[in-house]
């Protein structure tokens, strides 16, 4: 499929079984929305072609084709109505593994959300758009801080979204959380398009000597040039994750629909599919699965 084209959906029960010949990808990370123009304002205009529905029955051809049976689905507004949405999804499509969420993270009641989002067995964590925040080091903020301490005690996870900028700042929380499972979305998204790298290498090498940080390989064609980028931009990048967090600390993610301004579903996992070609199995199997199985607790 290619970025603007129309979709054909094939029809789906929400319990359509599984094949055996799927094997065990996993996607982890992914989106659903009904497009609100003024609460997904972050789809500008630029990004015409997804600015439209987005729901289980558009991915779900898209995963067996590409022979993924299962994804995490990652929140996309800042809302509890959002993880009531996301949760609904999970509930009636089966290949929906896992959710991460959002709570905030400094209300005073946080603990009491957080308990009350542990009864759902699809929560697995949260996320808060630190990539957007005037304060870039809103992280380390006490009251952040504190809802962060809080994770562990339910058995959640967290995502850090942020961009290259704020690096030095996502190590200093992990390193104050040493058990906490954390894990960096879209390599933090480097300067792909500029061609930058040295300053967000270091800074990601620094990171990914803190045992308890994951990272997804996601992301990555919107931060290229959406209509000229090839895979030898890519490259250095996923060298530089690969290399400093080693085979099981990295999983794969689509970020669909997202990455369709730049690419399709398959063209991304195909790319992906080739860089690790030479890789032993076990090695594709924890990259492509196993880790994101591991982390999240499927």
């Amino acid at each position: 499929m290619i970025a603007g084209q129309q979709y054909n959906y094939s029809p789906l029960s929400p319990k359509d079984p599984y094949d055996g010949e799927w094997g065990g990808v996993i996607d982890a990370h992914q989106h659903f929305w009904e497009f609100n123009p003024v609460r997904d304002s972050w789809i500008t205009n630029d990004m015409h072609v997804i600015q439209q529905d987005f729901m289980p029955i558009h991915l779900f051809p898209l995963l067996r084709h590409s022979g993924v049976n299962g994804t995490v689905l990652v929140q996309s507004d800042q809302s509890e109505k959002e993880n009531e949405f996301q949760l609904s999804n999970a509930d009636k499509f089966d290949f929906i593994r896992g959710v991460v969420g959002w709570v905030d993270l400094q209300a005073r009641d946080v603990e009491e959300r957080l308990e009350y989002y542990s009864r759902f067995e699809k929560m697995k964590g949260f996320r808060h758009v630190l990539q957007g925040e005037k304060d870039r080091a809103l992280m380390l903020k006490p009251a952040f801080k504190h809802g962060i301490s809080l994770l562990e005690k339910f058995d959640f996870t967290y995502d850090i979204l942020i961009f290259p900028d704020q690096l030095k700042y996502a190590l200093e929380l992990v390193k104050e959380l040493p058990d906490q499972p954390f894990v960096v979305d879209h390599l933090a998204k480097p300067y792909i398009k500029a061609k930058k790298i040295d300053d967000w290498k270091n800074d990601m090498q620094a990171l990914a000597q803190q045992r308890n940080v994951y990272c997804k390989i996601s992301g990555m064609v919107t931060e290229a040039d959406w209509k000229q980028w090839k895979k030898e931009d890519l490259l250095p990048y996923i060298d530089v994750v690969v290399n400093a967090f080693g085979i099981k600390r990295i999983m794969f993610g689509s970020d669909w629909p997202v990455c369709l301004v730049a690419s399709s579903y398959e063209q991304w996992i195909n790319l992906l599919k080739k860089y690790f070609t030479s890789f032993s199995q076990e090695d594709k199997d924890a990259f492509f699965g196993n880790n994101a199985t591991t982390f999240y607790k499927l």
